[in-house]
């Protein structure tokens, strides 16, 4: 039986040079290097394993213009995650960068938020500012695993097991979620672009794609009511995420860091 402690993982699969105007509402003056990294993450313990958010691929990254520096599967067998038996997937919403590599995953059944689906499939599509985070095809593949009976949908908040939460945040999207686990260390919360980079809630700052700038802010109260303390929020983008925790084993700095550790000073 799961006692409900849980060892996570980040896993950085790619990334994308930008400056830092690009990241916040109003720019920023500084305007510095602030690339983004794009992570996937692994939650395991008691026997059972839970993908949160399934990256995209190669083909997407040349369509994206972003750069994959590892591919998903190599960092989810590197941890010993069969991708083709794993049986629960959280998907935090349905940008490209979060639900892709659709044929990695045949056996999972998928956590999303019903505000998420009709996000993205309704009236606010119809809109360029609104749908270009979107693609058509990683949507249209999420509508045939309801007919598969593969999505089990989330009304707000949900248990997916002892020690493991999703919580509906919105902001980024209207129907974006957080995951909530518990570890040795207490309650890490995965913000997944709930907050792009530590800054945004440092600060109280916006990434500039959003659907609502109110919820996004009130969003990142949320974080910090349900993590043990604000150094157990985990932020969606940030490369410092890669120098604040140590890594999974020696040689896999820069690639997968463990979540459920002290982060460094």
């Amino acid at each position: 039986m799961s006692t409900g402690i849980y060892e996570m993982f980040a896993v950085k699969y790619a990334q994308h040079a930008r400056r830092s105007p690009a990241n916040f509402v109003g720019g920023d003056e500084h305007d510095v290097d602030m690339p983004l990294f794009y992570y996937v993450w692994v939650v395991k313990g008691g026997g059972r394993t839970i993908v949160v958010d399934t990256g995209f691929t190669v083909e997407m990254a040349n369509k994206r213009g972003r750069t994959i520096t590892r591919p998903v599967a190599e960092g989810l067998n590197a941890l010993g995650v069969a991708p083709e038996k794993v049986e629960d997937v959280v998907i935090t919403h349905l940008h490209y960068d979060h639900v892709g590599n659709h044929a990695l995953f045949p056996k999972a059944k998928y956590y999303l938020q019903d505000k998420e689906m009709d996000f993205a499939t309704g009236r606010c599509m119809c809109h360029p500012m609104m749908n270009h985070g979107y693609e058509v095809d990683d949507v249209t593949e999420m509508v045939r695993r309801v007919y598969e009976n593969r999505v089990e949908f989330v009304d707000g908040v949900r248990e997916i097991a002892p020690g493991i939460e999703v919580h509906h945040i919105g902001g980024h999207t209207r129907g974006l979620q957080a995951v909530r686990v518990r570890t040795s260390r207490g309650w890490v919360v995965l913000a997944s672009d709930a907050s792009h980079f530590y800054a945004h809630m440092e600060q109280d700052r916006a990434f500039p794609i959003l659907y609502n700038l109110g919820d996004m802010l009130e969003g990142y109260n949320t974080l910090r009511r349900l993590a043990t303390s604000r150094s157990h929020i985990v932020p969606g983008h940030d490369p410092l995420v890669m120098d604040r925790y140590p890594a999974a084993w020696a040689g896999a700095e820069g690639w997968i860091v463990r979540l459920d550790a002290q982060p460094k000073a």
